[in-house]
């Protein structure tokens, strides 16, 4: 067997541009020019969030403009528009937003004091200008379905009186519409902008500077000689290195697209089927956005939302992060035992000594990070920490390939001003949502009544956010799904009781899963190409691999200790967060086996129900219900093995 290398897995190819979401593969002095104003992003984000004491509100409008200058020349209008070159048409949607920001600039201060925020009739032009060509940039780089939401949002704002029910509401006229969207900071230039022009922004610098150094490759290398020796390995290796990726890159798509090039032929090789091949790449590129420490930049927007620490939001992260990879290794580990499958060969896995030896320092930003988070800098400083400590690292690694040079660091200006644009949009776009929910209520409004429909019953209010949350998150990146259900759904749960930090937690997470959902979803639909399967057939199997992964959340909502935060009227023990890591771990076990339908052999259905309630008991907290589901467990695993040892002469594995 030939192993793909992690060189092959970063080749560039036509799903970089679906990873993308479109983006233009320009040639000759058009590429050269948007590398220009990409370097020139990059330099003015690393000036103005170290190097100057700039006002927020210029930072946000010099910010945006570069984004949208960006987005009209590296994404087309269309299909049909040139992709090598800009078009008469990009070049017009960029004036007009250069124009319409640069008015802006140019006139706060007079707006605001020389006429006392009481604008003009060219501040409405320009205001008007700006979220057209804005709505414009997102349908390009995000996709429609955010343009809609937010033009809805408009037209609500508009003509509420129109509107039926609890949604009806006075109106407001266009006038102060335009004059909260553009000339405040409670619309397109507000909080979500704010953390996009600083903490997301820096790292996405530091991620493109990592990859640059070749830690993607140390990644998928680790993680080929960590697990690729065992039962079912490669599918294994695909977990582990897109949990690394994802936890920097925080894309699915983007993520299925780097490391699945290189695992989902390892995994077709030892023999899986092409459609759980892709099931699990995009199964295990979905984790990624719930990974700490950047946790697809929703951690930053999150913080921000709640009121709390960065540190405190990435702290939370870990236990339900871990619960749902380690999900998915049982979930492969059963599928590979029934299928009696074998890891890779010992001449195809490379050596951990020596790989470390080479790039190993390459780990050290990530320490460093995690470590200045910790001791409670802020995440901007460690931002800034990241990037000084990649290149510093990679200049002492013994594999010279890794040095960041000056053509290297070009490249990482470059991929980071580009890796910006889809995530900053998004911010931007959906500052019109959250202002105009702000106006009218409508957030509060919805929390109260669904709470009210659903009588207070905790369940049924969470299954119908997570239905609400998956719907609305189709198709969008991580940062914009999570803005958008954090606005419209989070509130509900609040409303109902649970902790706010938990009811974010379960929004993002449902939002994160729309992309293995069908019938969008855009993680298993990449991972298909990748692995020449059915598209709607891996969807369907990512779905049912990723089952234990969706109870996770209403563990969370059910037991803050996940968290790491405590339930009301309780404290937070060592204790009490280690006897939860159990449980809910064995539970999770217990669910992949009922679900899988295995254990060492097939389960009857006795067994199969058992190990399912079992699971649930243990995954819902409380020691009577930990008691009851650890004894229904243990009885039909004993149950099982008895049985098989009476009916077949097979040999237990363990």
């Amino acid at each position: 067997m030939t192993k793909p290398t992690s060189e092959q897995a970063m080749k560039p190819t036509d799903l970089d541009k679906e990873a993308g979401g479109g983006m233009r593969l320009l040639e000759g002095p058009y590429k050269k020019a948007a590398a220009v104003i990409a370097v020139m992003f990059s330099i003015f984000a690393i000036y103005s969030n170290g190097l100057s004491n700039i006002q927020e509100i210029y930072r946000n409008l010099i910010f945006l403009g570069f984004l949208l200058v960006m987005t009209f020349f590296l994404y087309p209008a269309g299909k049909s528009s040139n992709q090598k070159r800009f078009t008469v048409p990009d070049y017009l949607f960029a004036a007009l937003s250069v124009a319409g920001l640069g008015y802006l600039l140019l006139n706060y201060t007079a707006i605001h004091v020389d006429r006392g925020s009481q604008p003009i009739m060219i501040d409405y032009v320009f205001g008007a200008i700006t979220i057209i060509v804005l709505l414009e940039a997102s349908r390009r780089a995000v996709g429609i379905f955010i343009p809609i939401l937010c033009g809805g949002a408009i037209v609500y704002a508009l003509f509420g009186t129109y509107f039926p029910w609890i949604f009806g509401h006075a109106g407001f006229s266009l006038e102060r519409l335009l004059y909260r969207l553009y000339m405040t900071t409670e619309g397109v230039l507000g909080l979500t902008l704010s953390t996009a022009s600083t903490f997301i922004v820096m790292f996405v610098l530091f991620g493109a500077f990592l990859s640059v150094s070749g830690a993607t490759q140390l990644f998928n290398d680790l993680a080929l000689a960590i697990a690729g020796k065992k039962r079912g390995g490669p599918a294994q290796v695909a977990v582990l290195s897109s949990a690394l990726t994802g936890s920097l890159s925080g894309s699915a798509v983007a993520n299925v697209a780097t490391t699945g090039a290189f695992t989902i032929p390892l995994m077709k090789s030892i023999g899986l089927k092409p459609k759980f091949a892709g099931a699990v790449e995009a199964a295990a590129s979905t984790g990624g956005m719930i990974m700490p420490p950047i946790m697809g930049a929703a951690a930053f927007i999150m913080a921000g939302f709640l009121g709390i620490s960065y540190t405190t939001v990435i702290l939370a992260a870990i236990i339900p992060s871990f619960l749902y990879y380690i999900a998915l290794i049982f979930a492969i580990d059963i599928e590979a035992k029934k299928q009696g499958l074998k890891g890779i060969s010992k001449e195809n896995i490379p050596n951990v000594v020596q790989i470390l030896k080479e790039r190993g320092v390459l780990l050290i930003p990530i320490i460093v990070v995690i470590t200045t988070l910790l001791m409670g800098k802020t995440a901007l400083f460690a931002g800034f920490a990241g990037i000084g400590s990649v290149i510093i690292a990679s200049w002492l690694a013994k594999d010279k390939s890794s040095r960041i040079t000056f053509s290297k660091a070009i490249e990482a200006f470059v991929e980071g001003g580009k890796g910006t644009i889809q995530v900053g949009i998004a911010c931007a776009a959906i500052g019109i949502i959250i202002c105009v929910v702000t106006m009218t209520g409508i957030g509060s409004t919805l929390a109260y009544n669904i709470v009210e429909l659903t009588g207070g019953n905790l369940w049924l209010i969470l299954i119908v956010v997570m239905i609400t949350c998956i719907v609305l998150s189709m198709g969008l990146p991580s940062t914009a799904l999570y803005i958008v259900v954090a606005v419209t759904a989070a509130p509900a749960l609040v409303e109902a009781g649970v902790n706010p930090i938990a009811a974010h937690f379960f929004v993002f997470w449902f939002g994160a899963l729309s992309n293995i959902t069908p019938p969008v979803a855009l993680a298993s639909y990449t991972a298909a190409g990748l692995a020449g399967a059915n598209a709607m057939k891996t969807s369907w199997e990512a779905l049912r691999i990723s089952l234990p992964g969706f109870i996770i959340p209403f563990m969370i909502a059910y037991n803050p200790n996940i968290l790491l935060q405590p339930a009301e009227g309780e404290t937070l023990s060592v204790v009490s967060v280690a006897l939860v890591l159990i449980t809910s771990t064995l539970g999770i076990y217990a669910l992949a086996s009922a679900l899988g339908n295995y254990l060492n052999a097939k389960l009857t259905i006795v067994e199969r129900v058992l190990m399912f309630a079992g699971a649930l008991m243990l995954i819902k907290p409380g020691l009577m219900t930990d008691i009851a589901g650890l004894g229904l467990c243990v009885f039909a695993i004993l149950f099982h093995i008895i049985r098989v040892k009476k009916s077949s002469s097979v040999e237990i594995t363990v």
